[in-house]
């Protein structure tokens, strides 16, 4: 049994489905320089700073195997390396996703509205 949502208050009708595209068009637009360009600019952040934070992640797997007596290190109090360079991966982590949703505000999401309006307007 299928029931329908209530309209929202205010008397307003749900919400128009998208526009159907046909595949074709998906094709012709995955082929455009504007779609090129728009996985440049993705690709351009995003490969480097996963190579980065995978190389750096995989430094500190190394350093916690093969130097436990650097890791062991107190900086202060019962404080050592190990926890501050752990500590400095969920920094790493929220610092990229910060980088990456600016970058993506100011330079992905014009690009990819501008294509969906075009493709969407051509339907």
């Amino acid at each position: 049994m299928t029931t329908q949502a209530a309209p929202p208050p205010g008397g307003a009708g749900p919400a128009q489905a998208p526009a159907q595209v046909p595949a074709e068009e998906f094709a012709r637009v995955q082929q455009s320089p504007e779609f090129a360009e728009l996985r440049r600019s993705h690709r351009s952040f995003a490969f480097p700073l996963t190579v980065a934070f995978i190389a750096w992640y995989l430094l500190y797997v190394l350093l916690s195997n093969y130097a436990g007596d650097f890791m062991g290190t107190k900086l202060f109090g019962n404080v050592n390396v190990a926890l501050v360079l752990g500590l400095a991966q969920f920094a790493t982590t929220f610092l990229i996703a910060w980088l990456y949703s600016r970058h993506a505000a100011a330079k992905l999401d014009p690009k990819a509205q501008a294509i969906k309006d075009r493709l969407e307007g051509g339907a």
